[in-house]
């Protein structure tokens, strides 16, 4: 029985590969309904997506070439999916987040902001989870959690060998060699010494575990709050405006934060407050009591981020550049419609019903604007200037180069955004969402909170085992049709069901930043399933209470709009 597990185990990609396609194809034979050949396609690039036998990039490319083959649509229609508005709203969000790595703005936001903290040990996770949820909702979850988690380890290992040193000799302070720090792995930051009680090393393992997996939370909670904070956030904008085309721009950049912003504060203080129970017990006498005296492991952990901060040096010309080019973004974005009252988009570029500037317009302006905007003082004195000086050009170079915008924006996003439109698209083309809505119409029955509440788990569920975008690409043409067929508005079940594919908290290869967290060796499997399983409850608590109290007042969920009207899908 081993060896033939062992022997389906050596062929499993293959199998799948091959025989996925294979299997399915009575589906076609036996019913050749244009919708029943786009379900096939659908069902095909799941298994692909969830599996991973191909790169998911390379998997969101085949409708380009199933679609016309299968007459679904032709391929000129395929293709203008994969570069919408969405996508480069998307790509203009990764070009400005590489211009912020590229210049270390953001781990000079992040020292600054643990220092200001304090250095207890639930004062420096409250700062790790505050630091990397804003941070993450401008630049991309892994590459937050990449920049904190060796902060992280640091502070630990500096806390450890201070720790170790004040147990051989009471009241001293050292800061051990850098060197040596850096040489240590995270499996071996907790030496067992015979000095050490069992309660202690119990309890410094604990506080290993908090400070680490709080990062890899804070960074899949924050990207939840901007619209270009994390894929599935993009995925709604992109299928709302695909499936329905009149919703009068109803999910933007504003709206969306103001949901979502709230939501994520609730879900961190939540988070924070779970962690600080589980790992280290809740004492909030010790954990903000104002004690003039620190002990030495928080004077040693202040040491280090004061450090690690001294090295960045003082505020670099192309810095504040960044700065400014990013709070520019962020201004256009909320000023363009907030809602409350009219965005400067209506002085020009709004002309009866049609707006010409959108979300993606502002992005790619601040974009071409990074290539401008110089990375160092032009230098004036011409007369004053040496031979060497005279030869270099009078403008410095600019913040970004296109060789490293290249190497850092993740393409494949990109593309994996443009296949679930392109998805999206077949759905509506071959009549797939009218079929699915129908079979879904004895759900009316049902309770929409209840409806909501079942989707979200499913989708929390599902996300553990495959990538949040693929998530989100699946369920929510199927999640919309439904919601037409029922009467119910469906920003109801796809506002909540979109978070939830966020909320992959269970599994080490559940999210890039479990992953990385995971590598350092302070956590078992068993530790993230045990807290991640309570992560999950609390954050579809959260958006079950956020939909149903101030979302239905922001996005009029209690009535069914006139945009959702079957007949008003542009086919």
């Amino acid at each position: 029985m081993a060896s033939a597990l062992s022997y389906v185990s050596k062929f499993k990609s293959f199998l799948i590969l091959f025989g996925t396609p294979i299997l399915l194809l009575p589906l076609v034979i036996l019913m050749p309904a244009k919708f029943v050949r786009c379900g096939y396609i659908i069902i095909l690039m799941a298994v692909y997506w969830c599996t991973e036998v191909i790169p998911l990039a390379v998997t969101s490319l085949m409708p380009v070439l199933l679609f016309p083959l299968f007459k679904i649509m032709d391929s000129k229609q395929v293709c203008v999916q994969y570069m919408k508005d969405t996508n480069m709203l998307f790509l203009g969000g990764l070009i400005v987040a590489v211009a912020v790595e590229r210049w270390n703005l953001h781990k000079r936001i992040a020292l600054r902001t643990l220092l200001w903290v304090g250095a207890k040990p639930s004062q420096l996770m409250l700062g790790f989870m505050g630091v990397t949820a804003f941070v993450s909702m401008w630049i991309s979850n892994t590459a937050t959690t990449a920049m904190m988690v060796p902060i992280v380890e640091a502070v630990l290992q500096q806390m450890e060998a201070t720790s170790i040193n004040t147990e051989a000799s009471p009241g001293a302070l050292e800061l051990v060699d850098k060197g040596k720090t850096g040489e240590l792995s995270g499996s071996q930051v907790i030496p067992e010494g015979p000095a050490m009680g069992q309660q202690e090393i119990f309890k410094r393992k604990s506080v290993c575990k908090a400070l680490t997996l709080c990062v890899c939370y804070a960074a899949s909670i924050g990207g939840t709050a901007t619209l270009t904070g994390t894929g599935p956030n993009l995925v709604l904008l992109g299928q709302m405006q695909e499936l329905f085309p009149d919703s009068k721009d109803i999910v933007n950049f504003a709206s969306w934060f103001g949901f979502a912003f709230p939501n994520m504060l609730i879900m961190l203080l939540l988070a924070w407050m779970w962690l600080q129970y589980t790992f280290m017990g809740f004492n909030f006498k010790m954990s903000w009591s104002c004690r003039l005296e620190k002990r030495n492991d928080e004077k040693a952990a202040y040491e280090v981020l004061r450090e690690e901060y001294r090295k960045l040096g003082p505020f670099s010309f192309a810095e504040i550049n960044v700065l400014l080019c990013f709070l520019l973004l962020v201004s256009l974005w909320f000023l363009r419609d907030p809602g409350f009252m009219p965005g400067w988009t209506s002085i020009v570029w709004v002309d009866g019903k049609k707006k010409y500037v959108s979300d993606a317009t502002v992005a790619i302006f601040v974009v071409i604007l990074l290539f401008i905007v110089p990375s160092q003082k032009p230098k004036f004195n011409f007369c004053s200037q040496t031979e060497e000086e005279r030869k270099v050009p009078f403008y410095p170079p600019a913040l970004l180069n296109w060789k490293t915008t290249q190497e850092k924006v993740p393409w494949g996003i990109v593309l994996l955004l443009g296949g679930g439109f392109a998805l999206a698209k077949g759905c509506e083309v071959s009549g797939l969402s009218e079929w699915v809505g129908k079979q879904m119409e004895p759900l009316h029955t049902v309770s929409p909170t209840t409806i909501t509440l079942i989707l979200s788990l499913l989708v929390a569920a599902f996300t553990e085992c495959t990538s949040n975008v693929a998530t989100t690409t699946l369920f929510l043409p199927i999640f919309a049709s439904m919601s037409r067929s029922i009467g119910l508005n469906p920003l109801y079940v796809m506002i909540p069901c979109t978070l939830s594919a966020s909320f992959a908290f269970m599994l080490p290869v559940a999210t890039p930043p479990n992953a990385i967290v995971f590598s350092y060796g302070h956590l078992k499997v068993s530790d993230m399933v045990k807290t991640g399983l309570m992560m999950n409850i609390i954050g579809i608590a959260c958006v079950f209470l956020s939909v149903n109290t101030w979302g239905r007042a922001m996005f009029d969920l209690d009535h069914f709009p006139d945009w959702a009207n079957a007949t008003h899908i542009k086919t």
